[in-house]
Parts: structure tokens; C-alpha cells; sequence
């Protein structure tokens, strides 16, 4: 898919104290009125750095308001609400907030400044939204971050199985792309060169990261600056491809059906790890990871059980059935539930 605009952060910052510096970020980007939307519980958190570095750099709150929700009304109600003069939306927090944040920057045709507080996946450098639309999780077209702003300190604080999640999410790209070049050799697709690129350049950058903990300065550093990577080569793409690939369409099938589905990167990385096993493409790596971070530890303490994974198998090429990954092949489907019984990483975490 070729695209007429591709829109990239203008303001990317990643590093350590640029919670007290946001005010005179946005200045400096010419933005005095401003909107500020934060998750739960963070005002009491971040509140006094964040407002008192906006008040110092003279940007205006025009409005500011806690929020957990991603309900589309409630949403779409609340950016048609918002004052008229707003030059941009801020979303500071997890998934929810910036979720809804990038989609009211969408419909008021203003710019959306992202300010993740954990590293739990891609979503705070991508051009979509998951909302709830009819009782059900939909992701809809958004805005793509005219600025991110990442303070790894913010980061470092949030619990430890954030920083497992965006670790599951950034290893899907070695998933991902090898799915997506299977579907352009197979006629299915057509590779964008430089979207395919990127998302490989961004996780093999961060897969050769030396570290001894996961909260290491430069760790961090090369997750968060890699999953911004991912969100640029999806909007380079025009889609979610190089990106999202066999591993997602077994964790959107757990989603379906599951009362309690565990963080969207937890159940990419398990999946990935699936997939490149029984393809046997780059899985040593990815295993060298989980092993050397702890993933695996974390993962068998989440009493996880074989046959909702089995189910979600088959139900994944129905989440997306416009693709042709390896996942639509019968036969890795029923490799991969094999290897869910086998091998010995995934017997210690399903039960």
C-alpha cells in the first residue's frame, strides 16, 4: 500500500527526567492550550511535576480530567467537548488514556502528544486505537503521535510485568516480519521494503542489547526507542503488518473469549516464541531473551492453561481472515499444539 502522507513524530524524547521538562517541550513546539488527559491514580503520582512544568513554560491546561475509560461514546462525547481553542491532546498513562487520547486528536484534527508511563507494547507510537464499540474491543483508525515523550525513570517505577509485556510485544516484530514475507512470497501480500526494514532494524536493535536487569538505563532505552520504531513502520506500511503477524492473532483469539485475558504483550510473546519454534526461525533468540530477563519465571506464575492456548490457535486465522499467515496453514497449527504439550518452557507455564 503506498501512502500520499506518512506522518512521524516530530517530538520524540526517551530518556531519564523528561517528566519535569513537558512544558518546555510543548512550548518549544509552539503549543500554549493544551488538553491533559492521565490515567488513574497518576495526578497524585506525577501531577506536581507535570503541572508545575506546564505552568512554568506558560502552556494553559484548558482542561484536565483522570480517565479509564475507552467506551467510544463516552470518548467521542468528551473530545467534541472539548474547548475550541485546544492546540493538542495529551495522554499521559497506560493503554486506556492514550488509546483515547490519539482518537480524539483523530476526530478534532489536532495534534496528540504521547506520554507512556509503562513499556507494555507498541500502542503509544501507533496510528490506531482499540475502543470499545458495541460491548467489544475494536481497533479504529487514530492519530499518530506528533510528539512521544518517555521518562525512563517513570518507566523504571511501573510494576515489573509492564516491562515483561513491551519485552513480548518487541520480540513479535521477529514473528511478524517473517510472516509478512511469507505472505508476499506466497502472492498474498506486497512488502513494503522500507516498512519491513524498520520493524526488522528495530527489534534486531534491541534483541543485541547487552543488560544485567531489565531496568538497566540503556535496556529501556532500546525497548521504548524500538517499539517507537514499530509504530513508525506500521505507518510507513499503511497497516499493522510489519508489526502484527501469526503471535497477535493467537492473543486477539484469547481476547475473545477469555473473562480475563493477561497483557496484551505477555500473550504475543508466549505466541511468539510458539511460532518461531515450529517455523524454526530466530527461536533460540527469543528463548535466550525470556531466559536472561525473567520472562519465563514471570509467565509460570500466571497459572496459564493449555487448552485455552489450544483453542486460540484455531481460532486464529478467523481474527484476521484477509491474511495468510503461517497460522492459516493447517499443518502449524497442529504443530504448535503439539509443541504446547512438548516443549519444556511451555509444560512449566500451562497447566
Amino acid at each position: 500500500m503506498t501512502k500520499d502522507h506518512i506522518a512521524i513524530p516530530a517530538l520524540l524524547k526517551i530518556e531519564s527526567g523528561v517528566i519535569s521538562k513537558i512544558g518546555s517541550y510543548l512550548k518549544n513546539a509552539g503549543f500554549d492550550s493544551i488538553v491533559l488527559l492521565l490515567g488513574n491514580g497518576l495526578t497524585a503520582m506525577f501531577g506536581d511535576k507535570v503541572f508545575s512544568s506546564l505552568k512554568t513554560a506558560g502552556v494553559e491546561i484548558l482542561y484536565s480530567q483522570e480517565m479509564d475509560t475507552v467506551e467510544f461514546n463516552e470518548v467521542t462525547k468528551l473530545g467534541f467537548s472539548l474547548p475550541k481553542k485546544t492546540q493538542a491532546v495529551i495522554g499521559m498513562g497506560g493503554g486506556k488514556v492514550i488509546d483515547a487520547a490519539k482518537y480524539i486528536g483523530f476526530i478534532l484534527k489536532i495534534p496528540f502528544i504521547s506520554i507512556p508511563t509503562s513499556s507494555s507494547s507498541d500502542g503509544f507510537s501507533s496510528s490506531s486505537a482499540s475502543l470499545i464499540i458495541d460491548g467489544h474491543r475494536k481497533s479504529v483508525p487514530a492519530k499518530m503521535p506528533y510528539g512521544i515523550l518517555v521518562d525512563t525513570e517513570v518507566i523504571k517505577s511501573a510494576p515489573v510485568k509492564f516491562l515483561y509485556s513491551g519485552i513480548g510485544d518487541m520480540l513479535s516484530k521477529i514473528s511478524s516480519t517473517y510472516d509478512w514475507l511469507y505472505e508476499a512470497e506466497s502472492g498474498w501480500d506486497e512488502l513494503n521494503d522500507c516498512a519491513y526494514m524498520m520493524a526488522k532494524k528495530a527489534v534486531n536493535s534491541f534483541a543485541r542489547t547487552p543488560f544485567e536487569s531489565v531496568k538497566d538505563e540503556l535496556f529501556l532505552k532500546e525497548l521504548l526507542d524500538s517499539l517507537a520504531m514499530s509504530g513508525i513502520a506500521n505507518e510507513i506500511a499503511g497497516s499493522s503488518l510489519p508489526t502484527s503477524g501469526s503471535e497477535h492473532m493467537i492473543s486477539h483469539a484469547l481476547d475473545s473469549f477469555l473473562d480475563h485475558p493477561e497483557l496484551h504483550g505477555i500473550q504475543v510473546g508466549l505466541a511468539t516464541y510458539i511460532m518461531c519454534k515450529i517455523e524454526d526461525h530466530r527461536w533460540k533468540r527469543v528463548e535466550t531473551i525470556y531466559s536472561k530477563t525473567g520472562f519465563w519465571t514471570y509467565c509460570e506464575s500466571l497459572g496459564l492453561k493449555r487448552i485455552d492456548y489450544e483453542k486460540a490457535i484455531d481460532l486464529a486465522p478467523s481474527m484476521k481472515p484477509g491474511r495468510h499467515t503461517y497460522i492459516q496453514e493447517e499443518k502449524y497449527r497442529e504443530r504448535a499444539k503439539v509443541l504446547l504439550k512438548e516443549d519444556e518452557h511451555l509444560k512449566k507455564i500451562f497447566n
